[in-house]
């Protein structure tokens, strides 16, 4: 039997070797063959005159064809893209208008608005006190005028002319 294995191996191997050959000879032949290449060509014709066929007649009972779906889903794919990059738009919109996030910012306005009411409040009490100041700096000296011009009166002195002038307000006033 290992004789009859030799032998049956070194036929494959030498048909192998040949039949590869003549196979590829065969087929460039038949290739270059006006006829079968003429056949082939028709063939291709009348199968897509068939497909046109077929679509004219789904088209006519309303049934979509093979293109139909094609289009279709490429359409569902850029509707779905862009459906897609809305959504995204809006988780950043969640994201960027959180409670939380929102009532941070709110807080931290509202600190910085009673820092500014407070500041305010201060320099409004400041300035409402400078001037009641000036105004009690103004009355002290018009009553010492008055008590000057009293006093030079009463002492037989010769009122000076401010004092004589300080003297009638100071009256009007009391």
């Amino acid at each position: 039997m290992s004789d009859a294995g030799n032998v049956a191996k070194s036929l494959r191997d030498r048909l192998g070797g040949n039949a590869e050959d003549r196979l590829g000879r065969a087929l460039s032949e038949l290739f270059e063959n006006p006829l079968l290449t003429g056949a082939i060509g028709r063939a291709f014709d009348a199968r897509e005159k068939a497909a046109q066929a077929q679509e004219v007649a789904m088209g006519a009972l309303n049934i979509p064809s093979a293109a139909d779906i094609e289009r279709l889903t490429r359409r569902l794919r850029a509707v779905s893209h862009r459906l897609e990059g809305i959504e995204d738009g809006v988780d950043r919109l969640d994201r960027a208008l959180m409670p939380s996030g929102v009532e941070a910012r709110l807080a931290a306005i509202e600190s910085q608005l009673e820092l500014l009411s407070d500041k305010l409040d201060r320099a409004l009490r400041n300035e409402s006190g400078a001037s009641r100041a000036g105004a009690r700096t103004a009355q002290t000296d018009k009553q010492v005028g008055a008590a000057r011009a009293a006093k030079a009166g009463s002492s037989g002195r010769k009122p000076t002319a401010r004092a004589a002038a300080k003297a009638p307000n100071a009256a009007r006033k009391a």
